[in-house]
């Protein structure tokens, strides 16, 4: 199986150099699966965040993860990053890994394989464009929908598929019933060695006052963490699968 996953991981890499996508595919553990959790007993927990919406609450994580010298993983949309370089290049700016979370965020069951291979590599470019540098070989499902032709398809185009182990769902907002609190309760409910946090930033909510909950519970989530014994993990030591 090692030496099978070996070979894959060497034909991923001569396919991105024809299909524009990363010059360095994800190691060979990462292939054919969803991680939905970093894979140790280590009392570790990794902090993502999706960005599809606006630039609530962005500048308040970033601040929080400076300040508790926390690292974490953004995964934009391309249109979103099309929309918000500034934001896109802050997160890389600040030290923090650049995931692909799709172009447009369609559900990936409703298209063909062209399509998907479309939504990935234009992501990946205007990412690119928007950073200033690489990002990483990592890809994230919108919806968390996958299924495993889906995830052969974006290994092929040279991404790990990087899920999550569960989700704060406090881009749900107040509108939608949802509390800093229970997103706080959310994640620590979660909490399990090697444990992949998804939290968003920005809001789809367009009200006066619009609030990104999940950036107002940050700095609770990262001290309950580590009050617990628990070490924020940069999601990029995957790649030393």
């Amino acid at each position: 199986m090692k030496r099978l996953r070996t070979t894959v991981a060497a034909v991923v890499a001569v396919l991105l150099l024809a299909a524009g996508g990363p010059a360095a595919g994800p190691p060979a553990p990462l292939l054919g699966t969803e991680v939905r959790r970093i894979p140790t007993e280590e009392p570790v927990v990794a902090l993502t965040f999706n960005a599809a919406w606006d630039e609530t609450g962005l500048d308040t994580v970033l601040t929080t993860l400076r300040e508790r010298g926390a690292p974490a993983t953004f995964f934009p949309t391309g249109r979103y990053a099309e929309q918000h370089p500034d934001a896109v290049r802050a997160m890389a700016a600040a030290g923090h890994g650049l995931g692909n979370h799709s172009y447009s965020h369609p559900r990936f069951t409703d298209l063909d394989a062209r399509q998907a291979r479309a939504e990935v590599l234009r992501a990946d470019a205007a990412i690119r464009s928007a950073a200033g540098t690489d990002p990483l070989p990592f890809f994230r499902f919108p919806y968390g929908e996958t299924t495993p032709q889906r995830i052969a398809e974006v290994n092929a185009l040279g991404f790990a598929d990087i899920e999550f182990t569960t989700d704060t769902n406090g881009y749900l907002g107040a509108a939608g019933g949802m509390t800093t609190a229970e997103v706080v309760d959310r994640a620590l409910a979660a909490l399990t060695p090697g444990a992949i946090l998804q939290l968003h930033v920005g809001t789809p909510d367009e009200g006066p006052d619009p609030r990104c909950l999940d950036a107002e519970a940050l700095p609770l989530i990262i001290d309950a963490v580590r009050s617990r014994g628990y070490r924020v993990l940069d999601l990029r030591a995957l790649l030393d699968a």
